[in-house]
């Protein structure tokens, strides 16, 4: 290991203990791991409520341990899927304007390491972060869930399970992402921070307002073919998954609910004849596989922003 790559990993694991000796990511983690576990707790006490007679989910079991509630506490993937966003900015948000604010940014980078050594020890060592905290979270989940349901889960729903922990991985690391581009961006922590939260607050709430008032001005007449409403409801399907939130929330439906079969609208000769039952993790992916491709190209493209951004930031020394 030379002397370039050997500098790289210590930013980045004194990255991760400045960020796990923080305030904010205990105070985050904290609410994270309540929250979580309340929802556990609901659907250990509902799950067999939740499954029906004729439910073709019911052999998955295991799974509604993310996917149950009551309706007093959400369930566990609601959980992430609202506060993931939250851990991502607070983690990124003051990524590079504290270092400038501070002075020690022109001081690192005087020292024999690359640029963009910097900012991907950074992103690393947060996403370090979010990867062990969400996968101590989901196998807490399964530990707590297989002791009280006394039902061990199946090799497929095991698979899926992990898999859902990947994808909110990068679900996080898009947030991550933006948040760090903001930073580099603006050169006060609490303004990055302020456009990270609008950026989430936009598409958790106003977005899907748009839409509507988007879906009452062009919806079809009453009298339309099947034909013309079908095309109306591919294009506002289309125009919700511009938010990061629905691909996630369509991926994760998908994977740890195996009797979806479609993620749009199917016209009466493509209902015909299917036998409703629950699909293998490969033919799942595959049905996500656009919504998941999304998902990665977003979280890239925040990336390559932020490292386009970062390389052409003037960095002076005060």
């Amino acid at each position: 290991m030379n002397k370039v790559t050997h500098s790289f990993w210590v930013i980045v694991n004194k990255e991760i203990a400045d960020h796990l000796r923080s305030w904010r990511f205990i105070i985050l983690m904290g609410i994270i791991a309540l929250t979580c576990m309340g929802s556990l707790y609901t659907s250990i006490t509902n799950i067999s409520a939740a499954v029906k007679p004729n439910d073709p989910d019911q052999v998955f079991l295991f799974l509604r341990l993310f996917t149950a509630s009551d309706g007093t506490l959400p369930s566990f993937v609601i959980f992430i899927s609202f506060l993931g966003p939250l851990l991502g900015i607070a983690l990124g948000f003051d990524a590079i304007s504290s270092e400038q604010n501070k002075g020690t940014l022109s001081r690192v980078l005087s020292q024999p390491i690359y640029r963009d050594y910097l900012l991907n020890a950074k992103f690393m060592a947060a996403l370090i972060v979010v990867g062990i905290l969400l996968f101590v979270l989901g196998f807490l989940v399964m530990g707590f869930g297989l002791i009280a349901i006394g039902i061990p889960p199946t090799v497929d729903e095991f698979l899926r399970m992990v898999a859902f922990l990947l994808v909110s991985i990068f679900y996080v690391a898009f947030w991550l992402n933006l948040s760090i581009f903001f930073s580099i961006k603006f050169k006060q922590a609490a303004t990055s921070a302020l456009a990270g939260i609008a950026i989430w607050l936009f598409f958790s709430v106003f977005y899907n307002m748009i839409l509507n008032i988007v879906g009452k001005t062009l919806a079809p007449h009453p009298w339309a073919s099947e034909l013309q409403i079908m095309k109306f409801q591919q294009f506002m399907l289309k125009l919700l998954r511009f938010s990061p939130i629905e691909l996630y929330n369509e991926i994760t439906n998908t994977l740890l609910m195996p009797s979806v079969r479609s993620l749009g609208p199917l016209t009466m000769e493509q209902v015909y004849g299917a036998i409703p039952g629950p699909l293998p993790l490969g033919q799942s992916l595959m049905v996500v596989w656009p919504q998941l491709t999304g998902l990665i190209a977003v979280t890239l493209l925040c990336f390559a922003l932020s490292y386009i951004s970062f390389m052409r930031k003037e960095v002076r020394s005060r």
